[in-house]
């Protein structure tokens, strides 16, 4: 098992990741009855795809002596309606602190944040847009 999940009321929950201990909580959106004091489950969703491409270029990274230390993205979710769901997922990724890079090494960093396993794992209608800052 990976996690568990606790729904604790008042429309939030607390997950627990089983191997660390790390806990994350949840709070639905002002949009959808809740307070939007924590991620919500599609927050969660639009970043862990941040996440996912910033590891696995810093994987591809080891492998070609790439470093990618000090990038950061920024997420921005945009949900559709009937049915509720995320519509567009926008992510810029600067690596202007971390660079400078060639265009072989960008080509390749490119690529893998275009087949990071959360973005094949994503609905194919689900858009996502990627803005990457050299």
């Amino acid at each position: 098992m990976t996690a568990k999940v606790i729904y604790t009321g008042d429309l939030r929950t607390v997950a627990t990741h089983l191997r660390s201990g790390s806990v994350i909580e949840t709070d639905a959106p002002v949009d959808n009855h809740g307070k939007g004091e924590r991620f919500s489950p599609t927050d969660l969703v639009a970043t862990a795809l941040a996440s996912c491409i910033l590891t696995t270029m810093a994987i591809l990274g080891k492998k070609h002596n790439i470093s990618v230390d000090g990038a950061e993205s920024t997420v921005e979710k945009i949900m559709h309606t009937d049915p509720r769901r995320i519509g567009e997922i926008k992510l810029v990724l600067d690596f202007s602190k971390c660079g400078p890079y060639t265009d072989k090494e960008k080509t390749l960093l490119e690529h893998i944040a275009k087949t990071c396993p959360v973005i094949e794992s994503l609905n194919p209608t689900l858009i996502k847009s990627m803005v990457f800052n050299w």
